[in-house]
């Protein structure tokens, strides 16, 4: 008998951040892995997830995941005092973290987290070197997925 996939996003993805793409132009993108514990494993297995507002920090050469908030479940943590916005250590090549720390010392750069997702049986974090958007550009993106919307409604319409 095969086993049925829990819910979630969609293949293997378990939290998006939506808002870092509208507040910022993505410039790179790298794979890290999480160190987790384990009723923080059990909980991104529900999907018990939200990166709105977590960025990265770099210290000791080291990268670090920050306000990402996992929802700790009740039948998985109960021994354990769980905090939901530790801090998280991102697991990255020492040459992946000197491009990064460079890259956010430029100014107007900042690294964000775009997304949670599973790979094999590990979780991964995708993470992006961004440069922030001006008010005009954000107006500008809005302008553009309206106009895309528009624009598949009307080509459906004439099908």
């Amino acid at each position: 008998m095969a086993k049925q996939k829990k819910n979630s996003i969609g293949n293997g993805t378990i939290a998006l951040n939506k808002k870092a793409k509208f507040d910022y132009h993505i410039e790179d993108r790298y794979e890290a892995g999480l160190a987790l514990l384990g009723w923080e494993v059990k909980s991104l297995r529900e999907g018990k997830c939200q990166l709105v507002d977590s960025y990265i920090l770099f210290k000791n050469g080291e990268a670090w995941l920050l306000g990402a908030h996992i929802t700790p479940l009740n039948t998985a943590s109960t021994h354990v005092i769980a905090d939901p916005t530790r801090t998280r250590k991102l697991l990255l090549h020492k040459k992946e973290i000197a491009k990064l720390l460079a890259g956010v010392t430029q100014s107007g750069h900042t690294c964000v987290a775009l997304a949670l997702y599973w790979s094999k049986n590990k979780v991964k974090c995708e993470i992006a070197l961004a440069k922030g958007k001006k008010e005009f550009d954000k107006r500008e993106t809005e302008k553009e997925r309206d106009w895309s919307r528009e624009k598949a409604r009307i080509f459906r319409k004439d099908m």
